[in-house]
């Protein structure tokens, strides 16, 4: 699949960007909550490049996590970010969200403070913000100076990304995650260019229930067709009169896809409210031998960000008839309970428990519907959520995107976790698991997979478990 190295240029970034300061000049910005103006000094190329040396010094990247992760958007030259810059969004401070109605029970102001104490922005520290729109970083610096950080300044990344010379990263595989304003593109009709070499693009939207129950005729993203999960995974008995969610057999599935117009060559964009949903069926094309697919960063947090309409009237999909391919095509996305098994004694692999801390030690199940709760003996705790089997709130940003690959790798140094390892990733039934491996694949990291059944399937079966808190 070729790189989506786009720039899709915006009538609005052209206008911020004629307004944008030179380096070495003082920009004043009126704070939201004073009518005084707030002055931030705007630093050239070279003190950037000192600072990025110093110890005290933190550098944010006040763009979105697409433009931080690869993607070329707004006119930017290169997509990427400035090496050794964090993440810090201008959008996180005004995207939708519910302070009263959210899974982890924590207002706007909480969540971004626990983000500023992990990203170790503190009073001492000198914080350079940049952007690409001459509006983003002012923002960002707002808000910051709000919070005491006193020693604030602002760079102009258009200098940075028109240079050549000055190198960039991305994540491998960034574009396993796809804006909102691409799709936005594609779905009005104009597929930018290289964007994908198949000939047939599907757009899906993922929840459960009917069309009707789902929220999907209150709207949903243009031109997309919905998916009810339990058409992947049925409610079925399995053992002990108890009704589980597994993911359906390779033909339930294959009938799934080519119903919905799907074959092995098509381009998938996975869309919907809940971005779990949209993982889970991300990973299972990929597991039957779809070979382009992918995300929409977000989900409906970011589309309606950028201001898109949302589309009422349902959409009916095209049947296909052929697959392509012997399914599954790609079975080591998949990792079934005896390999989970086999993996727990192979020194070159880890089960990474992607559950909450209270479902790790047995004391819930995190499930209304299951009352066995405890962990599999040997499984390595790598968080998930706070406070519902819902929740990932460790692997997310507040507009449901994915955190930076430095935040992931660091939660997983103080959990144990080796990414140079075979990494197996479970909740209860799969879904969290679902988007925390999809995330570790943009990140680069091939030799992960889906230990798929979870929790309920092995413990419902009869599987030795074990409770308590392993750190006592």
């Amino acid at each position: 699949m070729k790189k989506r190295q786009l720039s899709l240029i915006l009538a609005a970034a052209l206008t911020v960007g004629l307004l944008s300061a030179c380096a070495g000049k003082k920009e004043e910005v009126a704070s939201s909550e004073k009518a005084e103006k707030v002055t931030y000094e705007s630093v050239s190329t070279e003190d950037l490049e000192n600072a990025l040396k110093e110890e005290n010094t933190i550098v944010l990247d006040a763009r979105s996590q697409d433009s931080y992760s690869g993607w070329a958007l707004n006119g930017d030259a290169r997509g990427g970010h400035i090496p050794g810059a964090d993440l810090f969004s201008a959008f996180w401070l005004t995207c939708d969200y519910d302070d009263k109605e959210n899974l982890e029970g924590l207002t706007r102001k909480e969540v971004l403070k626990k983000a500023l104490k992990n990203k170790g922005i503190t009073s001492d520290k000198q914080v350079i913000v940049y952007d690409t729109n001459g509006k983003d970083a002012k923002e960002v610096c707002d808000y910051l100076a709000k919070q005491g950080i006193k020693q604030l300044s602002t760079y102009d990344a258009k200098q940075w990304l028109s240079d050549d010379s000055k190198e960039t990263e991305s994540y491998l595989n960034y574009d396993m995650y796809v804006p909102a304003s691409v799709v936005n593109e594609i779905v009005s009709g104009n597929i930018p260019e290289d964007f994908t070499a198949s000939d047939k693009i599907v757009v899906l939207d993922v929840s459960w229930g009917s069309e009707k129950k789902s929220g999907y005729l209150d709207g949903h993203v243009p031109t997309s067709v919905h998916i009810n999960t339990d058409s992947f995974e049925p409610p079925k008995v399995y053992a002990n009169d108890i009704e589980e969610w597994r993911l359906a057999d390779p033909a339930t599935l294959e009938a799934l896809l080519l119903k919905n117009g799907i074959t092995k060559d098509s381009c998938v964009i996975v869309t919907g409210p809940e971005p779990m949903a949209a993982c889970r069926m991300a990973v299972i094309c990929k597991y039957m031998g779809v070979e382009d697919v992918q995300v929409m960063s977000g989900g409906l947090v970011t589309w309606k960000g950028e201001g898109y309409q949302l589309e009422k009237k349902a959409n009916k999909p095209e049947a296909e008839s052929d697959f392509g391919t012997e399914v599954p095509a790609n079975p080591q996305w998949i990792t079934t309970i005896e390999q989970a098994k086999e993996g727990l004694q192979d020194p070159g692999s880890i089960l990474v428990d992607n559950r909450t801390w209270e479902e790790y030690i047995g004391k819930s199940s995190g499930y209304d519907y299951y009352d066995v709760a405890g962990r599999i003996e040997g499984a390595v705790f790598g968080h998930a959520g706070i406070g519902s089997s819902s929740s990932v709130y460790y692997y997310r940003n507040i507009d449901k995107t994915m955190r930076t690959s430095s935040d992931i790798l660091k939660l997983w140094e103080k959990d144990g976790i080796d990414p140079q390892k075979h990494l197996m990733f479970m909740c209860g039934s799969g879904w969290r698991a679902a988007e925390i491996l999809w995330d570790a694949k943009v990140m680069g990291l091939e030799n992960t997979s889906l230990y798929s059944d979870g929790w309920i399937a092995w413990s419902n079966e009869g599987n030795p478990y074990v409770t308590g808190d392993p750190t006592k």
